[in-house]
């Protein structure tokens, strides 16, 4: 076994391969760029290496800087995480010219399976069941649209370098098809750098049904059992667990067998994930699974394989690289109890999940679960790399235990300011079609309504903020806005009226002595009264006075950034005329892309931004004029 080892990663995945290095009595090296010169696992790696700024691009995907790093600290092995460099076949193969041991599969395994499209005609070739698409290497517009019209709507398009969602669109229609395809396009090339698309077709109600594989360097091949990954948002996954519901001992064989059959056709080393797409339209059959594609790395949701079959899949990755055997065969490896893991985003759900960041000023995570996370309280979240900030993981007997588990984890997740998904999570882990098994793709897009609600603050949580801004828990600081009397209000019969702030809007509280304890946990940041319910933060502050004729918000002509990024499409120019609904400038954050349209039918006055302009939250964009208001 090697002594040191350098991880070409940041954040939770960083720290999980250090976790199990270190308990191996391996020596970690980090990396890092700017944006992560205080992160976690920059402290806790036993030394780090600066590899450039906080762009990925300048840091985190220079093979040749982490490299370089690997020989300046001493390191004999590279772990590549997820993301980032993991799949990339000329890095790998860079590493190991430069006499340093790879811990991931060799670079013509990584090569097969990498294209989507290449890889759908080896699978077929090696007798996996693969969905029916197009694969060729003619990639026209006009080609292209003739192949989705011939498969017949809806289709997929998907970038064959793609991953993680990114690069991939659902086409309901053939006159959408041109669109999507150049957003499409954008995307891959952004995130890939690498524009090429496959086309296959959507299956209605479709599950997503991965296999953990693992192979060595003597020939052994295994694999772990499967994990369900149907909960998704924008073919991002959300919710994961082991085994999928369902899934009987015949079908098991069947699309384990085939994830086997897969990683030796490529002859693969280390730990891989042979990912399928079912038809569930009458529960999970064997002749109706179809692969679509590998991922030859670890996965985000290794951990509920982990927790089911009682192994460290990082140990397993270790070994491997070393040149040892695999540690237990076929027969050694069964499933114990079932495992889900719930990734917490920073993203706002009303906002449409748009990307939330900013300081981690409070941040607090259960602590009776499995939580892998990259950040603390007083950390930031960055608009350069992924939004995901923790993945919450629990293990039961029993599905619907762990189910009831993971929600009750996800609703005492506290954080502010950042926004994140945690309530939403929990509704999802709580819907009785969730808790019953019956999962899909479209399960989280058909449930929105219910899985993000409007919401306005409950009496609990009013009384709660009342009763933690009445027990002075915001200190003696006089310069403190809730140091204003006017904020409390004492009548005859001793009884408090407090005012609140809950956004725009302003709530009386009366509480009559004895009040009591707050019903609900609250918390005192930066001047605010912070109540956590059901995974949602309510935050309050005290009444201010308005001048003038008060009111917030924007003008209705102004379209403004609801975040910060990077300006990747500009489809209009002063003067002119758009429709309701029209496209008008796409915005970029975090990997993905938004694009925002005109609220009403309008003329553009003043056009702000151009293609590649950086911008931060609530800027403007672009000024339009009503037509009716432009007549009159």
């Amino acid at each position: 076994m090697f002594k040191s080892l350098l991880i070409a990663n940041r954040g939770e995945i960083a720290r999980r391969v250090m976790r199990t290095a270190q308990r191996m009595g391996i020596r970690t090296v980090a990396v890092y760029s700017d944006a992560d010169a205080h992160a976690l696992h920059v402290r806790e790696a036993d030394i780090a290496v600066r590899i450039g700024p906080s762009p990925a691009a300048e840091s985190y995907l220079r093979g040749e800087r982490i490299i370089a790093a690997a020989k300046e600290s001493g390191a004999e092995a590279i772990h590549p995480g997820y993301g980032f460099l993991s799949e990339n076949a000329e890095f790998a193969e860079a590493v190991k010219a430069a006499g340093l041991i790879w811990v991931g599969p060799p670079p013509a395994a990584i090569r097969a399976m990498g294209l989507k499209d290449a890889a759908k005609k080896r699978m077929a070739e090696a007798g996996v069941p693969v969905t029916p698409g197009y694969l060729g290497d003619d990639q026209s517009d006009t080609r292209l649209k003739r192949a989705a019209d011939e498969i017949g709507y809806p289709v997929l398009i998907k970038a064959v370098a793609g991953g993680g969602g990114k690069g991939m669109r659902k086409v309901d229609a053939a006159a959408d098809f041109i669109a999507a395809l150049a957003s499409c396009r954008r995307e891959a090339a952004a995130s890939f750098k690498d524009d090429h698309v496959l086309i296959e077709k959507y299956v209605t109600r479709p599950r997503h049904i991965e296999v953990q594989v693992f192979a060595d360097s003597h020939g052994n091949a295994v694999h772990l059992f499967e994990r369900d990954c149907s909960l998704q948002r924008r073919h991002q996954k959300v919710i994961e667990e082991a085994p999928a519901p369902g899934m009987d001992p015949t079908t098991r064989a069947a699309i384990c067998d085939a994830a086997v059959r897969a990683a030796r056709a490529v002859n693969y080393e280390g730990a891989g994930t042979i990912e399928f797409i079912a038809d569930a339209s009458e529960g999970l059959m064997a002749d109706r699974i179809w692969f679509m594609e590998m991922n030859t790395r670890l996965q985000v949701e290794h951990p509920v394989t982990e927790m089911v079959t009682g192994q460290d899949l990082v140990e397993w990755q270790l070994r491997v690289a070393a040149g040892e055997p695999l540690p237990l065969t076929q027969d050694d490896l069964t499933i114990s109890g079932v495992a889900m893991e719930a990734r917490l985003y920073a993203e706002n759900p009303s906002t449409g999940f748009l990307p939330s960041i900013g300081p981690l000023t409070h941040f607090r995570l259960p602590s009776d679960v499995r939580v892998d996370t990259g950040v603390a309280q007083g950390g930031e979240v960055s608009a350069f790399y992924d939004p995901m900030i923790a993945k919450l993981i629990v293990h039961r007997p029993t599905r619907a235990a762990a189910a009831d588990a993971l929600a009750e984890a996800c609703r005492r997740v506290e954080v502010w300011p950042v926004k994140t998904n945690a309530a939403f999570l929990a509704r999802a882990l709580s819907d009785p079609d969730f808790i019953a098994g019956r999962v899909e793709t479209g399960f989280i897009p058909t449930r929105l309504e219910h899985l993000v609600p409007a919401s306005s603050p409950s009496r609990a949580v009013l009384r709660s903020a009342a009763i933690a801004r009445l027990d002075g828990e915001i200190g003696s600081d006089s310069m403190s806005p809730w140091s204003a009397i006017t904020g409390l209000r004492l009548n005859a019969s001793a009884q408090v009226t407090v005012d609140l702030r809950h956004g725009a809007e302003r709530h009386d509280v009366v509480l009559v002595p004895p009040m009591g304890s707050a019903p609900l946990r609250t918390a005192i940041a930066a001047g605010h009264v912070l109540v956590f319910d059901q995974g949602e933060v309510h935050e309050f502050t005290a009444p201010r006075a308005q001048v003038g004729g008060g009111g917030g918000g924007t003008a209705s002509g102004t379209i403004v950034s609801p975040m910060p990024g990077r300006i990747i499409a500009v489809a209009v120019k002063a003067g002119d005329t758009v429709t309701k609904g029209q496209s008008l400038v796409t915005v970029e954050a975090m990997k993905m892309e938004h694009t925002l349209t005109a609220p009403f039918a309008a003329t553009v006055e003043a056009l702000m931004v151009k293609e590649a302009d950086t911008v931060s939250e609530g800027a403007t964009l672009v000024k339009l004029v009503g037509q009716e208001t432009q007549a009159s």
